[in-house]
Parts: C-alpha cells; structure tokens; sequence
C-alpha cells in the first residue's frame, strides 16, 4: 500500500499507547481514523489530543470481545468515512501467573480480547476490504512472546503465538488480493499496557492492580520498570507505516533480541536432525 491519502483506518485499543500512535501517523500522512476503544476516558483524551485533525477522526466505545459490540463500531466507521483500509487489530490484555495456577476467567479475559477481538476484526472487516478492492493492509500486535515466551506468561503467549499463526495464514490467503498483512512483535514499548487490569471487565472478575499480588510484585515490577523505559510508541508506529508501505510481513521492535529467536530456532532445526538420525536408526527414511 503506498496511497493514504483520504483513506481510513480502523484501530483497536485506540485511545493510548500503540494505537493511539499508530493514529497519529495514519493522520499525518492524511489518513481518516477511527479509534475503537473499552476505556471512555482514554477516548476523550485522545480524541481531545487529536482535535486540530478535526473530522478526520472519530472514536467509538467497543469491548473487542464481544462481537456485536465490534459490528456496531464497524457500521458507526462505515457510516462516517466509508471504506476501511488499514485494519489494526491492536487490543490486547495480559494476565501474569502459573499456567496451573491462573483462574479460568483470566483464561477466558486475555482470550477474549486479544485472539476473539482479532478474530472479530477479521470476519467483521476483511470481506469489506476484499469487496472495495482497493489497496489496503492489516496489522495484527502480537508481542515477542509470540516467539520467545517467559514463565508465568503463558495465557498472553498463547495469544500472541496464535496471532502470528494467523497472520502467516491471513498472508498467504490474501496474497492474490491488493490486501498486504503485518504481525507486529513488540518489545518493550512507553504504553500503560502493564497496567491494563484497570479495565478488566466485571464478567471477568473486575478490575485489578498489577501490583496486587505479592507472589508477582518482583516479575510486575520488572515489566512496569522496563515499558516506563522503552521504545517511544511514535518510534514504533513510524516502524508500522514503513512495514505496511514495504508490505512486510513481521515487524520488530527490539533487534537486539535477534540472537535470542536465533537461538530458538537453531534448536529446533537441531531437533530435526535428531529425528533424523533416530528414524535412520529404525530404519525408516523420513520423507522430503
């Protein structure tokens, strides 16, 4: 995609951090956005920060979990702006705790937000972008958790492992469209996203301090510590636009963390070779 002007883009978690980044860039390079968010002050503050951009941009209260409530936010951007092309599906919640330990309904809360608002986005925007047929690209957040995942991370991992799925698929289905798609991994970015328990829903147990749990202060505290310290959201988003304007495919944040995802991946082409050897040694010859 290499045209913005005058066309519009849809982001989730919209109203701060590395969506609200994301919106300021669209607009600088003439962009329509519509900002979807759960958080109604974030909105106004927002949406109060972007004003001289005047009725270039919108805002629309939506819990990306619920699907009815992302189709009311969609039609509300039809309504104003008309065709979608940049889709960013960037809401996303995390749950720290021991994968036998952590409650079902934070299972059920991350999963929500973070896959079903991705997949609500999809089925919700993607036959509109396919039908318009005009250049357009998704940005699916994922995380570096999708590739090198912690302990006591496991429910945000889990997500984010299955966005990048997704998107390699999402990928390969659209290559024969003019729709490009991204998967982007953040590292450690300046957003309040540690702290996103402040919106947890009542069905999901209601909202809580990060710091709340004694057994996790030391592992909360490193991440609030490291996201007060990292890449500067606007840097990120300018990383996003070069990404959707090349049409590539995943987006990083932290090069230095390359030895890392090499070191991953060097032991699973390692654990090929094993299988190989011990399929020779039954007599099997593995296939090409």
């Amino acid at each position: 995609m290499k045209d913005f002007q005058g066309k519009t883009a849809f982001i989730t978690g919209g109203a701060s951090g590395i969506g609200l980044a994301m919106a300021r860039t669209f607009l600088d390079r003439g962009m329509n956005v519509m900002l979807a968010d759960v958080e109604r002050e974030a909105m106004d503050a927002a949406l109060h920060s972007l004003s001289n951009h005047g009725d270039r941009v919108a805002g629309v209260i939506a819990d990306v979990s619920l699907g009815e409530a992302l189709q009311q936010a969609a039609d509300e951007t039809f309504a104003t702006f008309g065709k979608v092309h940049i889709l960013c599906n960037n809401a996303g919640v995390s749950r720290a705790g021991a994968l036998d330990a952590i409650s079902l309904s934070d299972w059920d809360w991350v999963i929500g937000v973070n896959l079903y608002g991705l997949i609500h986005g999809l089925r919700i925007f993607v036959p509109h972008m396919k039908a318009h047929g005009e250049p357009g690209h998704i940005v699916n957040t994922a995380s570096m958790a999708a590739l090198t995942p912690k302990a006591l991370g496991g429910v945000y991992a889990a997500t984010k492992f299955a966005i990048a799925g997704i998107s390699e698929v999402l990928e390969d289905e659209l290559k024969d469209t003019a729709i490009g798609v991204s998967v982007l991994c953040p590292g450690f970015t300046r957003t309040n996203m540690p702290d996103n328990g402040r919106n947890r829903p009542a069905r999901f147990g209601g909202a809580f301090d990060v710091m709340s749990d004694p057994a996790l202060a030391a592992r909360n505290k490193f991440y609030l510590d490291q996201a007060a310290k990292g890449l500067d959201p606007l840097d990120l988003a300018a990383l996003v636009m070069t990404a959707i304007e090349h049409d590539e495919l995943y987006i990083f944040t932290e090069p230095g963390r390359k030895a890392e995802v090499a070191s991953k991946f060097a032991a699973l082409l390692h654990n090929f070779d094993d299988a190989a050897a011990r399929l020779a040694t039954m007599g099997r010859t593995p296939p090409d």
